[in-house]
């Protein structure tokens, strides 16, 4: 597996700033989130035009590379091609993120706790799902040993929830990880329990929200028990402590005796100090902040659902939706259900129902191709490929899908469709609207009707309004003949210079291939024109790149020089915008060569068909030196 991925591996370690420049790398179900220690040494324009990589997202003081299904295949060989530490490194701290705002901050905390866990979570959750399932239409007898089995395989995680979040929440403020662990152990150690249903010794805050019964003291003072299995809150918040906490202890240890007794004293502290004061403010917290969003969407429930449904694929490509993971995880734990975030869910079956849509109108070859193993991912609730491949490059039929998740999002609110567990994403997770208390289908049944409402909506609408773009249009019709036998067009040398075959240019990228078939050039001049009558679709904001599609539908990337996105468009002027249509030999770009020379960057220029599969060859010049728009690429169909 490794050989598969090794080059594209170690392009995107080069891409992002080399090994040097990453203090961590971690991965999502379709994303490598690289933490950075100076993002502006990374290649975002690069990486987006690079084959394998969907796209680029910098948010919450990530660099996310977008690479789709094979994330984990490619993640685990980065990890063997490089030095680069995987997501359990200890990284997080104030240090790291004394640059990044207070909302950065907060979704950069959150994605770093729950994570690493994700997976695990959603698999579990969709073990409880397909339980509750099995139970209510009777295929599996309540109270069988087959139903205990799954009960254990689906709460087991939950349970114990604390635990591992001990760890993730150790790893993210820098502190030992059995000792983050040791604090959520003893949130969930059994004996709370049976305390808890002993005598009660008094009541504290008698007749309010606070009210706590106290069934133990510790030196003379209260201590609150509180259920604390599945909870998410407070063992952030003792680990958060823990962790200043343990820095303190450490700093004041000897060396030869900090390896038992830092743990020592920091369990000692930590622990009491959690269960009497941390553990309970932590709880009540957490209920306010779920009886706020409660209190937002009993305001209008169909409301709340339009905004959440319309948003969510916005807050998921910015990484804001980890700042309503954990408000969904707080109302399961809290009030067993949430009926607030659930009403995304019909988002990723709106998405699914464009790119069916755009697979069942076009004519687009290349865009065929993508739609269908991007409409099968985006069943299982992986959408990635869908907006980042195909919907997001036409805003709107993106847009399309943000009003079918928003129509779905109003249905799962009147339809009163609530999430009693977190599990499977697209079409796994219909069970998981399933009271399990109940056997009640009702949700599951809520959830399939609001879904495919909004795939109906994507695919209708899209079906109707769909076109292919105009360059595609064009490129049945305006293709020269040669000798009768094949079609051809010519492109122009878009500057001067000395011819230097592909392979020869230092970057692999290139070398190899990997962005296409052409040729380069060392330019003579500092002067970029259209090598043809094109459309411009893609100017990068430093102007050291550009791409093109001809009218008769040959795609062609000029880059000029090497690495030259690190000047951030100084020496650069470019004269067209995107979107412009230009005659060959207009002017696309001017950029000053002595100086880029003298800034140490090579200025040798590929000009490559990036569309190269589409057809038959790629000709090359046989001429050591080109003119300005001298023949240079002979593309036949």
């Amino acid at each position: 597996m490794m050989k598969k991925y090794e080059e594209l591996a170690k392009d995107i370690v080069r891409h992002v700033g080399g090994e040097a420049n990453v203090s961590c790398l971690s991965h999502c179900i379709t994303r490598l989130r690289f933490k950075l220690k100076d993002e502006s040494k990374a290649d975002t324009e690069y990486l987006k035009a690079r084959e394998g990589v969907v796209t680029v997202i910098q948010s919450g003081g990530q660099y996310q590379v977008v690479i789709g299904n094979e994330v984990a295949d490619v993640y685990d060989t980065v990890l063997e091609v490089s030095n680069i530490a995987g997501s359990a490194a200890k990284v997080g701290d104030e240090e790291d993120n004394k640059d990044l705002s207070p909302l950065d901050r907060f979704i950069d905390l959150i994605s770093g706790v729950f994570q690493p866990v994700l997976s695990v979570l959603v698999a579990t959750g969709m073990i409880k799902g397909f339980t509750a399932l099995f139970m209510a239409t009777g295929l599996v007898e309540q109270g069988s040993g087959m139903a205990q089995m799954l009960n254990i395989l689906g709460d087991m995680f939950f349970y114990f929830l604390p635990i591992f979040l001990g760890l993730t929440a150790a790893r993210k403020f820098r502190m030992n990880e059995f000792t983050g662990m040791a604090i959520g152990a003893a949130l969930v150690y059994p004996t709370v329990s049976a305390i808890m249903k002993g005598e009660t010794l008094y009541t504290l805050f008698d007749g309010t929200i606070f009210q706590s019964a106290i069934h133990m003291e510790l030196l003379g003072l209260p201590v609150i028990l509180m259920n604390y299995a599945s909870s998410v809150i407070p063992i952030i918040v003792a680990v958060w402590f823990g962790a200043k906490v343990e820095r303190a202890v450490a700093k004041a240890m000897p060396t030869m005796l900090k390896s038992f007794l830092t743990p020592f004293f920091t369990i000692l502290i930590v622990v009491p100090l959690t269960f009497m004061a941390i553990g309970p403010v932590a709880t009540w917290a957490g209920q306010i902040v779920g009886a706020a969003a409660m209190a937002i969407y009993n305001v209008s429930p169909v409301v709340a659902g339009l905004f959440i449904g319309a948003f969510w694929q916005v807050f998921v490509m910015f990484g804001l939706h980890w700042g309503l993971v954990p408000i969904m995880i707080n109302n399961i734990s809290v009030y067993g259900f949430d009926p607030l975030v659930v009403t995304y869910f019909g988002c990723s079956f709106a998405q699914i129902g464009v790119v069916l849509g755009i697979f069942l109108r076009t004519k687009d070859a290349k865009l065929k191709s993508i739609s269908l193993p991007a409409f099968i991912s985006g069943i299982f609730g992986v959408t990635e490929p869908c907006i980042y491949g195909i919907t997001l490059p036409r805003k709107k039929y993106f847009i399309i899908s943000c009003i079918g998740g928003a129509i779905g999002g109003a249905l799962m609110a009147l339809l009163s469709v609530n999430l009693y567990m977190f599990g499977g994403l697209g079409i796994f997770g219909y069970p998981t609207f399933i009271d399990p208390k109940t056997g009640d289908l009702a949700g599951m049944y809520g959830g399939m009707i609001a879904s495919a409402v909004s795939f109906v909506f994507g695919l209708v609408v899209t079906a109707v309004m769909y076109r292919d773009a105009a360059p595609a249009e064009k490129l049945t019709v305006v293709k020269e003949s040669v000798d009768g036998k094949a079609e051809r067009e010519i492109i122009k040398a878009p500057l001067a210079g000395k011819i230097v075959p592909l392979e020869d240019v230092p970057d692999e990228a290139f070398a190899m291939g990997l962005l296409g078939k052409g040729i380069a050039i060392e330019p003579s001049d500092g002067k970029v024109v259209a090598p043809a009558d094109c459309t411009v679709m893609t100017m990068f904001p430093t102007g050291h790149a550009i791409g093109l599609v001809t009218d008769k539908g040959a795609e062609i990337l000029i880059h000029i020089g090497m690495d030259t996105v690190k000047l951030e468009g100084k020496y650069f002027t470019t004269m067209v915008k995107q979107g412009d249509h230009v005659k060959a030999g207009d002017t696309l770009i001017e950029f000053d060569k002595e100086k880029i020379v003298a800034e140490g960057f090579n200025t040798i220029t590929p000009v490559i068909v990036t569309n190269h599969d589409q057809y038959m060859d790629v000709v090359l010049t046989d001429e050591k030196d080109v003119e300005e728009e001298a023949n240079l690429l002979t593309v036949i169909a």
